[in-house]
């Protein structure tokens, strides 16, 4: 049977045979999980949170806080991401035994860099939220005026129609 072209259903669609003629004859899906669970013998939570990058073990290069200037701290990292990688090139150059502690600090403005604007994706989604319901606003109220339009223009027709006939 495993190894058929067509292999039968699972068993349990037997729990909803009598679906079409009783809709709640159907079992109720489970509840969403909360908390934590296992999946390929990994531990997973529900919680969405972004980890801080002590948790991560990460050094932080900005200020602690929920109040961060995100734009000027980005700005910052980036300056000293482009001056350390200039100082990687110098070191390469002149002293290249000495290069892995240089790899290790730009690995760091990266880890940084990476988590400020990790941390700005939930900002980045409602964003986007909104613009695709303005999008699709703007286009309904379009679709209305559309309709709008053309009824006008059938009851113009239509009166030019009833015109012609009583003229005749």
């Amino acid at each position: 049977m495993a190894t058929a072209t067509y292999p039968p259903p699972p068993p349990y669609y037997r729990l909803y045979k009598d679906y079409i003629q009783n809709p709640k004859s159907a079992p109720e899906p489970p509840p969403p999980i909360e908390g934590t669970y296992a999946l390929f013998g990994a531990t997973y939570t529900t919680d969405d949170v972004l980890p801080s990058l002590e948790e991560q073990g990460v050094r932080q290069l900005y200020p602690k806080g929920s109040n961060v200037d995100f734009k000027k701290e980005l700005r910052s990292l980036n300056r000293e991401l482009q001056l350390h990688l200039l100082e990687l090139a110098d070191v390469l150059v002149e002293r290249p035994s000495q290069y892995a502690r240089r790899v290790e600090d730009i690995s760091l403005i990266f880890k940084n860099l990476h988590h400020l604007l990790n941390s700005l994706r939930p900002h980045q989604a409602r964003a986007t939220l909104i613009h695709i319901l303005e999008l699709q606003i703007q286009r309904r109220k379009q679709a209305v005026e559309d309709i709008k339009r053309r009824r006008e223009e059938a009851q113009r027709l239509l009166k030019e129609a009833v015109g012609t006939l009583e003229g005749q």
